[in-house]
């Protein structure tokens, strides 16, 4: 019989420590595989994690990329640290992209130096009310926050293919399901000359700097702390747990429309049907492995958004399948929760002894 006994206490130093083991064993997981599949782990390895650091537009690449992933997954690291497990920041970009790039095509030809502001609020009032949904669910009936919000992903996955198909679709465009090009008013500045690092950048940085700030030093963020760790202790202190579960998804669900307002204000400059390759799931994953925490999530968007750009420069020179980029995404996700579990559980086999640990498996 083979079990999991609960430990003690997890050690401090390897909860911290956990991210970095699981990045070392997915590449030399990722170094097996490549083996497998008959190209070389070094050159394969090297192209994938090394190679766009090496020149200016590689690294701006890396920025570009790693801002959605941060400004998704701050606010979903909120979220998760009080026991709201909003899903769906997936859906909440793209209705923040819909409501904020709406804008722009309303007020094309006539903008002025207002309409990039009012875009920006467009965007993350258009993520706010789309998490508002799961939101209301779950307070009002209980349902649970993880299917409404996954749910309501495909729901606007395909009011995205509508709107470029219909509303949206430009007028000029031949028929291709996509909207007209954004005029200069509509698109964010870009901060570093010869990239395409844009505004967003700065907004994720602030993003960092705003959740570490309200987890760390307000009354608020201790709320969620307790509400996550002692529900029972959070009620008896007189928290409201609804109040929280509104604020944190429609936190987290502002920053994905936020994110989604600057994929096609940055970098696309247009509404297409493929504005996110799936960051907001993919923030998931940066969430845990930057242990919820606002600085930790920085440096694990920069490492996940190298994951998607080295997947390029990979299939490019090596001819390696598009695959590999979520074959090495989710080979993380793995080795990062195993990790976890067995710095909370000892393997242990044959039966258990009587008043040591408890059996969880």
């Amino acid at each position: 019989m083979i079990r999991l006994e609960a430990r003690g206490q997890a050690s401090r130093v390897m909860v911290y420590a956990t991210p970095v083991l699981a990045v070392a064993l997915t590449l030399v997981s990722g170094f097996l595989l490549f083996w497998a599949l008959g190209f070389d782990p070094v050159k394969a390895l090297h192209a994938f994690f090394i190679q766009p650091l090496t020149t200016a537009r590689g690294l701006g690449e890396l920025v570009v990329k790693a801002t959605p992933l941060v400004l998704c997954a701050v606010g979903l690291a909120i979220g998760f640290r009080a026991n709201v497990w909003n899903i769906g920041a997936e859906g909440q970009l793209t209705l923040g992209a819909l409501a904020g790039g709406g804008l722009a095509l309303a007020f094309y030809g006539e903008g002025g130096w207002w309409l990039l502001p009012l875009m920006v609020l467009g965007g993350v009032a258009g993520g706010m009310a789309w998490a508002a949904i799961p939101a209301f669910l779950k307070v009002r009936f209980n349902a649970s926050e993880i299917l409404t919000s996954l749910m309501l992903t495909y729901v606007a996955l395909l009011l995205l293919t509508y709107m470029v198909n219909g509303p949206y679709r430009d007028p000029d465009g031949f028929a291709f399901p996509e909207s007209r090009m954004f005029e200069a008013h509509a698109v964010l500045p870009v901060l570093v000359e010869g990239t395409r690092v844009h505004l967003g950048a700065l907004f994720a940085l602030l993003a960092v700097a705003g959740g570490w700030v309200l987890m760390s030093r307000t009354f608020i963020g201790f709320q969620i702390r307790v509400i996550g760790l002692t529900p029972a202790a959070a009620g008896y202190a007189g928290f409201n747990e609804k109040r929280i579960v509104w604020l944190t998804l429609l936190l987290s669900g502002g920053l994905a429309g936020l994110a989604g307002l600057g994929e096609v204000a940055g970098p696309i400059g247009q509404i297409t049907p493929g504005i996110s390759p799936g960051y907001g799931f993919t923030a998931i994953i940066v969430a845990f492995l930057g242990r919820l925490h606002p600085v930790g999530i920085l440096l694990a968007g920069l490492l996940m958004a190298l994951s998607f750009i080295g997947g390029e420069a990979a299939q490019i020179g090596l001819g390696l399948p598009k695959a590999i980029t979520g074959v090495f995404q989710g080979m993380l996700l793995f080795f990062l929760l195993a990790t976890d579990v067995l710095i909370r559980y000892r393997v242990r086999f044959g039966p258990p002894k009587k008043g040591v640990g408890r059996a969880v498996a």
